[in-house]
C-alpha cells in the first residue's frame, strides 16, 4: 500500500496525541476542580481555529462536566460575542480584544486557558500578561515550539506538531481530556 497525504495525516496526528504530557493535563484539571469548587470563572480564548476550538471546549467543560452534588463550572468564551470583539477591534485595536473583555469580568483567583497554534497572537500574549497582573491562573496550549505563549502562562502544552490541523486536533482532545476527568472527580 503506499503513503498517501491521509496516511501521513492520522500517523502524524497519532504522534502528536501520544506526546500529550498528561500530568500537564492533570495539573489543568486540578485548576478546574479548585475553580469549579470556589465559584471561580473559567475564561477561554483563541483566534481562528484556536476560537472554534474555545467554544467547543467551553461547551463541553460547561455542560458534560455536571454531576448531581457538585456546583457547574462556569465557562465564559471570549470567542463567541462577535458584536463585543468587533467593537474593541475597532475602538482599540484587535490586539486588545481578549484583554479588554478580561477587564470588564475577570476576578483574582480566575483561570484563563488561551489557544494558540503559534503561540505568538499579539492578543493572546497581551491577554496572558494582563490576566497575571490581575491575578489569574493561566494556561495555554500551543504548538510548533510553543511561541512566546510557552513562557506566558503557568501552565502549558506544547503540541508536537508544526501542521495547524493536527495541533486543533490535539486541543480538542485535550478539552475532552480535560472533561471527562473533571466530570469524574
Amino acid at each position: 500500500m503506499k503513503s498517501t497525504v491521509l496516511d501521513k495525516y492520522r500517523d502524524s496526528l497519532a504522534h502528536a496525541l501520544g506526546s500529550i504530557p498528561l500530568e500537564t493535563v492533570e495539573s489543568i484539571v486540578d485548576l478546574l476542580e479548585n475553580a469549579r469548587d470556589h465559584s471561580k470563572r473559567v475564561f477561554i480564548i483563541g483566534n481562528g481555529g484556536s476560537a472554534a476550538t474555545a467554544s467547543h471546549m467551553v461547551c463541553d467543560l460547561s455542560k458534560s462536566t455536571l454531576r448531581p452534588g457538585k456546583p457547574r463550572l462556569r465557562v465564559v468564551p471570549f470567542t463567541d460575542n462577535v458584536p463585543l470583539i468587533t467593537a474593541w477591534a475597532n475602538d482599540t485595536g484587535y490586539e486588545n480584544i481578549f484583554t479588554e473583555q478580561l477587564e470588564s469580568l475577570a476576578q483574582p483567583g480566575d483561570v484563563l486557558i488561551a489557544l494558540s497554534g503559534s503561540g505568538n497572537s499579539e492578543n493572546i500574549i497581551r491577554a496572558v500578561r494582563r490576566a497575571k497582573e490581575m491575578p489569574l491562573k493561566t494556561v495555554g496550549l500551543t504548538g510548533f515550539q510553543g511561541g512566546a505563549l510557552k513562557d506566558a502562562v503557568e501552565l502549558c502544552i506544547v503540541v508536537n506538531s508544526t501542521n495547524y490541523g493536527q495541533i486543533e486536533d490535539v486541543h480538542h482532545s485535550i478539552g475532552h481530556m480535560m472533561a471527562e476527568a473533571l466530570a469524574e472527580r
